[in-house]
């Protein structure tokens, strides 16, 4: 029976993602170790009031989920979908010390009068379990999972370019452009070869969450299974008061470039908002967004066509990186509300 790679890595590497028995989770972070933090309260799924809501609550929680170490404390306000205006908030605050093991062994008191503009969030590391090895860079090489504590390589007849896209989006990387069989001498694996099957979708967050099944195999090293993906993927506004307005450009293969307002919409303000964790589109006339100016140099994006529910703007729909009909006067602007960086304690 395939399972997800998710929960066979949960019963190797002990009660740490088991331990929450599905009580707590991240929502709508860029993976499952980031988000607005929600708890299970009566078979229904509840925010958690920020009062009392520090690093060392985040450690809690990281630990709980099986995450790596806490990174930061964040408003779970800066966290798309919106929260319905029918979810409750959780009746209790958390008050932990950092040692405790789940949230649900900390220290509680009565939440009175919290409302959803204080629903908590945190940003935990995302632990290590897939990596490409002996590339040019992080984002090149042979793909190599982390299972029993072991790293081992992967063959080519169980993987798919879907399975690449995955891997390139859970290492933070650019689109997946090759995946293939074959590395050289330099570049083979050494140890073990993976004895699982990824079944994924393409969609996923990282590739614990493809389907995983047992897989009999007599690969060797010389089918070590080998992946590039674009350079990580940057935004930016540029020429406004502050990093939530301006001119937008977007970085690929280490420069700067403009994007034509081609098929752009109100739907691809709001991604670019949500991505810079800003507020909500403004989406002033044409007069304000040309105060901005022109840009320089590349246009990289044309016809960008985003749904408003991506997480990145990398994921909308799009020509070719550099392939375009426009010119400087046709650069996208964009303004946003102002929102508070989201640090609830340092």
């Amino acid at each position: 029976m395939a399972l997800p790679f998710s929960l066979i890595l949960a019963i190797c590497t002990g009660p740490g993602i088991l331990g929450s028995l599905s009580r707590v989770r991240l929502v709508g972070g860029d993976h499952r170790c980031e988000g607005r933090v929600e708890v299970q309260q009566d078979d229904e799924w509840v925010t958690v009031c920020d009062d009392y809501w520090n690093m060392d609550s985040v450690a809690v929680l990281c630990r709980e989920l099986g995450c790596g170490a806490a990174r930061k404390t964040m408003s779970g306000t800066v966290y798309g979908p919106v929260t319905p205006k029918d979810q409750k908030v959780f009746n209790h605050l958390f008050r932990c010390s950092g040692i405790e093991e789940s949230l649900s062994q900390c220290e509680k008191e009565d939440a009175i009068g919290c409302s959803h503009v204080e629903d908590a969030g945190a940003v935990c590391e995302l632990p290590e379990s897939v990596r490409l090895a002996d590339g040019p860079g992080r984002c090149q090489g042979r793909v190599e999972v982390k299972f029993r504590r072991e790293w081992s390589s992967v063959c080519q007849a169980g993987w798919s370019f879907a399975a690449a896209k995955v891997v390139c989006r859970q290492l933070g990387c650019g689109r997946a452009t090759l995946t293939r069989k074959g590395c050289n001498k330099a570049t083979r694996g050494q140890g073990a070869i993976w004895q699982r099957k990824a079944s994924c979708s393409g969609q996923e967050v990282s590739l614990q969450d493809c389907l995983s099944e047992v897989w009999e195999h007599n690969c060797t090293h010389n089918e070590d299974v080998w992946v590039e993906c674009e350079d990580p993927f940057g935004l930016k506004l540029v020429g406004g008061r502050s990093h939530c307005e301006g001119r937008l450009e977007v970085l690929h293969k280490g420069e700067w470039g403009s994007v034509c307002d081609d098929g752009w919409g109100q739907e691809a303000d709001r991604v670019v908002c949500r991505q810079l964790g800003c507020g909500q589109p403004l989406s002033p006339p044409v007069k304000v967004r040309r105060r901005f100016g022109p840009g320089v140099g590349r246009i990289w994006l044309d016809d960008v066509n985003c749904s408003g529910k991506e997480p990145s703007l990398e994921q909308c729909p799009h020509r070719s990186w550099g392939y375009h009909n426009c010119n400087h006067r046709e650069d996208v602007a964009v303004v946003c509300e102002e929102q508070q960086s989201g640090l609830l304690d340092a």
